[in-house]
């Protein structure tokens, strides 16, 4: 729907000017309407159009799960005391009645034994946290694999990527903060982490915890990062987000209809609204019952924090388990070799522990190639145009495989961040585990992507023999001079655009620049373009199309024959 272009005169202004609304909520709604300029506002954003695809809906439940986050933490800031102060606990869980604890257990198991609701309040917060980091990470993907990062959106994958950073943050502070042995296991890794930075590790560590470790200033302080800090830099990067989205408009995946210079889908107002109000409360609903039914993190089993001894078993929430993954990943000596040494000082040495720093590495890498993948691609293909209908994988075979062993590489991480676990639950060597593992993280990403580009390009054949010949039918019939053979069914006009509506470009070589030299950065630059696109497959032309449809119309007319929808689907594409 377009915008009116009529314009008024003074009179017809003077007039909308006088009226009244009938009822109270009709005159207090133009009154604010005439100060805010709110009608304006709603109108604008009520007409933008949203695709409609299930693909889209895990940005959705990232949103509403932050909701029910700031809803359900809320709740239990009323009973929470941060404090790392000592107290006697006296309340209804008799195993740890008498026992000194920190008060922040304490409030921690008031929360879940004393104050009506507060455990399902706690599961809720819990079980949404991780509903929201899972829903991110996949909608992250999601952009990554159909290419929606691509220009005019780096910038919103950029603000996508430190949203997911904040999740990670949100949910560490978070599952610190009740201070019994699960939480003090996951401190006491980052005060080793920390620590193991030369020269101003243990400055660090010491500001961080207000002493040496445990400290008693960590608890307050992941607090207020938790409900205040973290918090605002989720929500003001969450408006940006949405802001850019609105800008750029929304992408969508290829069919009929659809091009770079529209969008096919709802109008925000009232169909998407209301049906993302519905979806709202179907999340709200899901996560209620889980949160109702599925007991997590029941921190009555572990007891107050002893830094005194060492605990297997303990597992962090499963978006953290590769940073603790790859520091099991290292081993602390090559052969007799240790891997830590010292370096000398003025006031006696530094130890360097490089079996603690050196796995943190291929995780910065990791991140920091996140952050920049939209201009590392567009700089090996050369690709500046804008870009707002989305690929399908198989169609970007390179990209894909990429992403694939990205996953490959964090999923090994992950496993390892739980390989005790492993080894008593399937009867393992923990050792064994170990030694497959710092193989896998090296060769499993490479087998990865291998296999994910190879099988790319056998679905991109796939597709084409399909548009060539159709789909079998499961029906064996004999021609009249006695051939045996199957027949097949046209796909439809929608699949048909679906399977031919991308490109395929060729290699480019190294390019002059504008004083007529190429450059080393060029060749390297065009080396790497002949690697993301040297293995192809050509979607179907017009010509090779409409010989296939001359080729069924003469071989047997009951298989869909020259049609003219057939010929105009090709077309439009080309």
């Amino acid at each position: 729907m377009s915008a009116s272009n009529e314009t008024y005169t003074e009179d017809q202004y003077l007039e909308t000017e006088k009226y009244q609304p009938a009822t109270s909520t009709g005159r207090i709604a133009n009154y604010v309407d005439q100060r805010v300029g709110g009608s304006g506002m709603v109108r604008e954003f009520g007409r933008k159009i949203f695709p409609d695809h299930w693909t889209f809906m895990f940005g959705e439940v990232a949103l509403y799960s932050f909701v029910i986050l700031i809803l359900s933490g809320t709740f239990l800031t009323f009973w929470f005391d941060p404090s790392m102060a000592s107290t006697r606990y006296d309340g209804s869980y008799a195993p740890l009645q008498g026992l000194e604890m920190s008060t922040a257990y304490a409030t921690a198991l008031e929360l879940s034994f004393d104050v009506r609701g507060g455990l399902f309040m706690r599961q809720l917060h819990h079980w949404a946290a991780l509903l929201f980091v899972m829903a991110m990470s996949i909608h992250m993907l999601r952009v990554f694999f159909t290419g929606a990062f691509r220009k005019p959106r780096e910038l919103n994958w950029v603000v996508g990527c430190a949203l997911l950073i904040m999740g990670l943050g949100a949910g560490f502070t978070g599952y610190s903060l009740p201070d019994e042995v699960l939480s003090g296991n996951g401190l006491r890794i980052i005060d080793g982490i920390l620590k193991a930075l030369p020269v101003v590790g243990t400055y660090m560590s010491f500001f961080l915890f207000g002493g040496e470790f445990p400290g008693g200033e960590v608890i307050p302080r992941l607090y207020v990062m938790h409900i205040m800090v973290i918090p605002a830099l989720i929500l003001v990067l969450i408006a940006v987000h949405l802001f850019m989205v609105v800008t750029h408009k929304h992408t969508q995946y290829p069919g009929p209809g659809r091009t770079e210079r529209n969008v096919v889908g709802y109008p925000v107002g009232p169909v998407y609204a209301a049906k993302a109000g519905g979806f709202f409360f179907i999340v709200f609903g899901i996560l209620a019952v889980i949160s109702g039914t599925f007991q997590i993190n029941a921190l009555w089993n572990y007891g107050p924090y002893d830094p005194s001894p060492v605990q297997a078993g303990a597992q962090p929430d499963w978006y953290i388990g590769p940073f603790e993954g790859v520091l099991r990943l290292m081993p602390g000596f090559l052969g007799n070799i240790p891997l830590e040494f010292v370096i000398p000082t003025p006031w006696g040495g530094n130890s360097v522990a490089t079996p603690v720093l050196i796995p943190l590495i291929p995780v910065g890498i990791m991140f920091l190639v996140m952050f920049i993948w939209p201009w590392v691609e567009s700089w090996i293909t050369g690709d500046k145009k804008e870009h707002h209908i989305l690929d399908r994988p198989r169609n970007a075979p390179t990209r894909t495989a990429v992403g694939v062993a990205s996953v490959t590489f964090y999923c090994i991480m992950w496993g390892m961040g739980s390989n005790d676990l492993i080894a008593t639950h399937f009867h393992l060597s923990l050792n064994d585990i170990t030694y497959w593992s710092r193989v896998l993280i090296f060769v499993g990403p490479i087998i990865a992507f291998m296999l994910t580009k190879r099988i790319c390009l056998s679905l991109q054949r796939k597709d084409r023999e399909t548009v060539l010949h159709g789909h079998e039918a499961g029906v064996i019939e004999m021609l009249p001079h006695g051939e045996f053979r199957e027949k097949h069914t046209r796909p439809s006009d929608y699949e048909l655009y679906t399977l031919v509506a991308y490109e395929a470009p060729a290699p480019s070589g190294p390019q002059p620049n504008a004083k007529g030299r190429i450059t080393r950065i060029e060749k390297f630059r065009a080396k790497l373009n002949q690697w993301f696109y040297e293995d192809r497959v050509e979607p179907v032309s017009r010509e090779e199309y409409l010989e296939a449809l001359e080729h069924d119309h003469h071989g047997d007319g009951h298989q869909g024959g020259l049609e003219a929808t057939d010929r105009h689907t090709i077309e439009a594409r080309h």
